[in-house]
């Protein structure tokens, strides 16, 4: 009996030591969104550059487009930022950016800054899109595809490897269909 009391001590360290381990193997930019193969939110929301002008998804319809959530208060949003210039000078797919919880003269202003890649971006003042999206933080950046649907989504900077490994390949296969 007094070898039990032990034993069931070791067991719970060492399921809790195999569930550590296979938690510390994870990837947290890969944190599984259940709007993957979903529709992406509907919206209507004001463009950044245009207060009057607004953009809806039913108006990108038709066509595989980028999502890429940004602020100008964000630290990391600075590191992807010439990524997405560069990928946006090759004109592979629209992108458009999601302004989130900014104010429009600051998100103005550092696009102005540092260049912008987006085809427009939609200003998200009160953080509600970006909470139908699932945004954790910035920045994060979504594929839709032609239908709608939400296909991929990154947290966190976009890479030239993350481009070039995960989403190109996927712009690819989804503008063939």
């Amino acid at each position: 009996m007094k070898s039990l009391r032990f034993l069931v001590p070791l067991a719970l360290f060492v399921v809790l030591a195999l569930f550590l381990a296979v938690g510390l193997k994870l990837d947290p930019r890969e944190v599984p969104s259940p709007l993957i193969g979903k529709p992406a939110p509907a919206f209507k929301l004001t463009q950044l550059e245009a207060p009057t002008a607004t953009l809806s998804r039913e108006d990108l319809l038709g066509k595989v487009w980028i999502l890429n959530v940004w602020a100008s208060w964000c630290v990391a949003c600075r590191e992807e930022h010439p990524v997405l210039v560069a990928f946006a000078r090759r004109k592979v797919v629209p992108i458009y950016g999601l302004n989130y919880k900014d104010q429009r003269p600051d998100g103005l202003a550092w696009l102005a800054k540092q260049g912008n890649p987006y085809e427009t971006s939609l200003f998200d003042f009160d953080g509600r899109l970006g909470i139908d999206f699932g945004v954790y933080g910035v920045p994060e950046t979504f594929v839709i595809d032609k239908q709608g649907i939400i296909r991929l989504k990154h947290i966190g900077p976009i890479t030239p490897e993350v481009l070039r490994d995960r989403i190109e390949p996927l712009l690819k296969t989804l503008q063939q269909t």
